[in-house]
C-alpha cells in the first residue's frame, strides 16, 4: 500500500473545516479590527518566506546544481505567488524544526509530516496533499508480523515522529512492545539497519517503504495501519489568520487545477508495483555491468537525457547486453529496429556505442515532437513510451482519454488508458490500431524505478569515496569519531556535509549554482520568477498555470509514420533474450512522517 491520493469528497472535507474557522475569524475582526502589522504583512515587508523542511527527496533534496521535492515545488510556488523569495532551510531533525517553528524563525513547515492528534493540539495544519499509512517493516528472510502481537524486538521509529507518538500510546494496549527512537531526519538510517539485520523492525510511511526498496530489495511490508494519516503543512497556533487564509486559498487552488496530482504521479507514481528480482539483478548489475559502458551513456548524454535515464532505459530494452535480440527483430544496447538505425545513423546495431548514440539521438527526436501542452517534466514518459510503443499509438492513447474525460496531458490518467489499446472495442476507433499499451505502461514504469535506484547508487558510491579520501587523509581522527560518535554511521543518503553547513550565500533554484562545499548548507533562496523548476531549464508542476480549456488535438505536432516508429515490428522490444540463468526485467529517504 502506498500513498493514497484523495477524492474530490475527502479534499473537500479538508477544506471545508478551515474555511467555516476563516469565515469566523472574519465575523469577529468585523467587532475588533486585526492588527496593522499582519503576519502576511510582516512576510511582505521582509520579502521573503522562512520554510523549515528535512532532508528527504520527497521533501527537499540538493543534488549539485537542481533543487527537486513535492514540497520545494509547491513552496517556491506559493512564494512566487506572494511576490518573495523563498528561504527553505532543512532542519537536523523533526525536533529541531519545531522548535524554529516555535521561536518564530520560520513561518511554516513544509515537511511531509503526518497531521497527529498531538500536532493538531499544538499546531495549526493547512489543508492536507495526499494520506499514508504507517507501515510496518521487516527484513525478508525473517518470520513475517502480520499483527502487533507478533513482534518480539523493538522497533526504530524515528524521535518526536508521528510512528513514535502512536507506539508510544499503543503500549498501554499492547505493554510488551518495546520502541528504539533515533534522533535523526532522515528514515534511511532506520531502514538501512532493518537492511543490515541490524534491526528486525522498523515503522516509516507507506511510501518511504516504496521508495526505499528500489535500493534495499531486501525490506519488506509486515502490515500497515488501516487508518490513513494527513500530510500537511504546519503553522504557529498563536497567530492572525493572514498566512493560513493565503495558505487555504493556494491549495485548494493546486488541488482544484490537478498540480497536486501530477506532483504526486512524479514523486509516487512509479512506485506502486515491486519486484524483489528484478530489483536486486539492476542493483547488482548496476555495479558490475554498467561500468564497462558507462562512459557510454554519459559521452551521449543531453540536456533532457541524462546519462542516467540513457543507462536505465539501456538497461529496460537489454539488460545492458550489446548483442541481445527480441523474437521482432530489434537488436542492441537500445534495441534499434532496422529503420530507426537507418534514420539515425547507425551502420552497426549491436556496437554498444553506435547503438547507445543512435538510441540518445531518437530519444531526442521523439521528445521534441511530444505537444507542447504537456508539463515539460512529464514528456519524458510520453517520449519513452513513444520508443517502446510508437509515437502515433501514443497520441492515440491521449485521444482516447480526453475522449473518455480525462486529462490528454497528464501521465497519469494517460498511462492508465494505454492497455485499452490492447482491446477491440478501443483501439478500433483509433487512427493506427492495436499496440500492447500495457507493455508501454510497465515499460515506462520499469524505467522510472531503475533511474531511482541508480540515482541512489551513484550518490551512495560517491559519499563512499569521499568517506575512503577522508579517511586515507585523517585515519585517526575519522577512527575516533566512527567509534565514539553514536550516529556517525555514513548513511546512504545523509553525510555530515549535508547537515552541519554555514554559508553566507544560500543556493538558489536558479540556473548556474554552483554546488555547495562540505561548510554549507543547501538551503533554497530563490527570487521570483514565472515559475522556473529548481531544474536549470525546465518549469515546475507546481508553478504552472494551467489552461482554462484544453488544447485541441491540433496542438499535436504533426504525425506522420516515421521509419522509426515502434507499431509493429518491435512492440514487443523490452523482450530480450537472455542466458537460462538471467533474470529478465519485470516489466531518502522520504517523508519521516
Amino acid at each position: 500500500m502506498v500513498v493514497t491520493r484523495m477524492s474530490c469528497s475527502t479534499v473537500n472535507k479538508y477544506l471545508l473545516q478551515p474555511v467555516l474557522f476563516l469565515l469566523f475569524a472574519i465575523m469577529l475582526s468585523a467587532c475588533e479590527p486585526l492588527p496593522s502589522d499582519t503576519h502576511m504583512q510582516q512576510i511582505k515587508q521582509r520579502g521573503v518566506l522562512r520554510v523549515g523542511t528535512l532532508n528527504t527527496p520527497v521533501s527537499y533534496l540538493y543534488e549539485g546544481e537542481q533543487l527537486s521535492g513535492l514540497d520545494y515545488e509547491l513552496a517556491i510556488a506559493f512564494a512566487e505567488r506572494l511576490d518573495v523569495k523563498l528561504d527553505m532551510s532543512p532542519a537536523l531533525s523533526i525536533d529541531e524544526l519545531f522548535k524554529e517553528l516555535d521561536t518564530g524563525n520560520i513561518d511554516l513547515i513544509a515537511a511531509g509530516l503526518t497531521l497527529t492528534p498531538e500536532r493538531a493540539n499544538k499546531y495549526r495544519s493547512a489543508p492536507p496533499f495526499y494520506e499514508v499509512a504507517q507501515t510496518l517493516v521487516y527484513r525478508t528472510g525473517s518470520k513475517k508480523p502480520r499483527k502487533f502481537e507478533d513482534i518480539d524486538a523493538p522497533v526504530l521509529v524515528l524521535k518526536s515522529s508521528a510512528h513514535e507518538e502512536f507506539l508510544t500510546q499503543l503500549k498501554s494496549e499492547h505493554p510488551h512492545l518495546s520502541l528504539q527512537a533515533i534522533d535523526e531526519e532522515d528514515p534511511a538510517e532506520l531502514l538501512k539497519q532493518v537492511e543490515d539485520s541490524e534491526a528486525s523492525y522498523a515503522l516509516v510511511n507507506d511510501v518511504v517503504l516504496a521508495r526505499s526498496q528500489r535500493y534495499y530489495p531486501n525490506l519488506a511490508e509486515g502490515f500497515s495501519l488501516e487508518n490513513k494519516e494527513p500530510v500537511a503543512w504546519l503553522l504557529k497556533k498563536n497567530i492572525d489568520d493572514s498566512l493560513y487564509a493565503a495558505l487555504i486559498e493556494y491549495i485548494g487552488e493546486q488541488h482544484q487545477a490537478g498540480v497536486v496530482a501530477k506532483l504526486e504521479e512524479k514523486y509516487f507514481g512509479h512506485i506502486k508495483r515491486f519486484d524483489f528480482v528484478d530489483t536486486r539483478s539492476f542493483l547488482r548489475a548496476a555495479e558490475n555491468v554498467l561500468p564497462d559502458y558507462k562512459a557510454l551513456f554519459e559521452k551521449y548524454q543531453t540536456e533532457e537525457f541524462d546519462w542516467i535515464l540513457l543507462a536505465a532505459t539501456s538497461y529496460q530494452e537489454s539488460h545492458w547486453k550489446p548483442n541481445a535480440k527480441s523474437r521482432t527483430g530489434v537488436r542492441g544496447m537500445m534495441m534499434l529496429t532496422n529503420n530507426t538505425a537507418k534514420m539515425m545513423g547507425v551502420k552497426n546495431r549491436v556496437d554498444a556505442e553506435e547503438s547507445v548514440r543512435g538510441g540518445a539521438k531518437y530519444l531526442t527526436y521523439i521528445l521534441s515532437r511530444i505537444p507542447d501542452s504537456i508539463d515539460e517534466d512529464e514528456k519524458i514518459w510520453f517520449a519513452l513510451a513513444s520508443y517502446n510503443l510508437g509515437f502515433g499509438h501514443v497520441m492515440d492513447a491521449r485521444r482516447l482519454a480526453r475522449s473518455l474525460g480525462k486529462d490528454q496531458d497528464n501521465w497519469s490518467d494517460v498511462k492508465d488508458i494505454l492497455p485499452l489499446l490492447q482491446r477491440k472495442k478501443w483501439h478500433q476507433k483509433t487512427r493506427y490500431g492495436y499496440a500492447r499499451g500495457g507493455e508501454a505502461k510497465h515499460y515506462v514504469n520499469n524505467i522510472r524505478q531503475y533511474q531511482e535506484s541508480l540515482t541512489w547508487l551513484v550518490r551512495k558510491q560517491a559519499r563512499d569515496k569521499l568517506f575512503e579520501q577522508q579517511l586515507a587523509l585523517h585515519p585517526w581522527v575519522e577512527l575516533s569519531e566512527s567509534l565514539t560518535a553514536p550516529n556517525s554511521t555514513l548513511t546512504d543518503e545523509t553525510t555530515t556535509a549535508d547537515k552541519k553547513p554555514v554559508t553566507e550565500e544560500k543556493p538558489s533554484a536558479a540556473k548556474g549554482n554552483k554546488e555547495p562545499s562540505a561548510s554549507k548548507k543547501p538551503s533554497a533562496s530563490k527570487e521570483p520568477s514565472a515559475g522556473k523548476e529548481p531544474s536549470a531549464s525546465k518549469k515546475p508542476s507546481a508553478g504552472k498555470k494551467p489552461s482554462a480549456t484544453k488544447a485541441p488535438v491540433a496542438d499535436e505536432k504533426p504525425i506522420k509514420k516515421e521509419p522509426g516508429d515502434k507499431q509493429s515490428d518491435t512492440e514487443a522490444s523490452a523482450t530480450v533474450e537472455t542466458p537460462a540463468n538471467s533474470t529478465p526485467s519485470a516489466k531518502s529517504l522520504d517523508t519521516p512522517n
